[in-house]
């Protein structure tokens, strides 16, 4: 099973170096063709705006909705959330709309307002889980058909629809690698 991680921008070494650790071949991702080796794909944090752009301009947009229609597992976190995202405050974005959820990005305010803290959720186990959150979004809303996995100050900050895996944290920047572990038994799932 070979991993892409798209590597426009943002904290993508640091989810290949996990993955890696966890025994899994991760690759960056970068052009619409690369899609077609990986397995599964993660969409790090970074900055939104920024992401959208390269995403755009290097044509990833429809081979992204057509690689999750495929059935292969996604991951996003942070700005890789806000970009799988159905909406963003509220209102419909055209971008890449995998997941039912509504976001707010930079929810907790500007960077020096950036936290760690203890999230807690069943599909953690019952070790809390110590997340990043650096200028992070907050979910605001979620669909029928999404299922929450973890919450902090009763908001849901890990949430899964089908094949799509979202955190609105940075567990690439922590030495836990149970979300990975989860992204990568969605993988194992898929294959079986």
């Amino acid at each position: 099973m070979k991993i892409g991680v798209l590597a426009l921008q943002g904290a993508f070494r640091e989810h290949i170096r996990m993955l890696q650790a966890l025994g899994a071949e991760a690759v960056e991702i970068r052009l619409p063709a690369e899609l077609d080796e990986a397995d599964g794909l993660v969409i790090p944090g970074g900055e939104s705006t920024t992401m959208r752009k390269l995403m755009a301009d290097f044509g990833l947009v429809g081979p992204l909705r057509e690689f999750a229609a495929s059935g292969k597992p996604l991951f996003g976190t942070c700005a890789g959330l806000i970009v799988m995202a159905d909406r963003v405050g509220g209102r419909r974005q055209e971008l890449l709309n995998l997941i039912d959820i509504d976001v707010e990005r930079n929810a907790y305010g500007r960077q020096i307002d950036s936290r760690e803290a203890d999230i807690f959720g069943e599909a953690l186990g019952p070790e809390p889980f110590h997340a990043v959150f650096i200028r992070a979004p907050q979910i605001l809303g979620i669909g029928p058909g999404v299922e929450p996995l973890a919450h902090y100050r009763g908001q849901v900050v890990l949430a899964r629809q089908k094949n799509i895996l979202v955190a609105t944290f940075h567990p690439e920047l922590t030495d836990d690698s149970r979300i990975h572990g989860l992204f990568l038994r969605m993988l194992g799932r898929r294959a079986r």
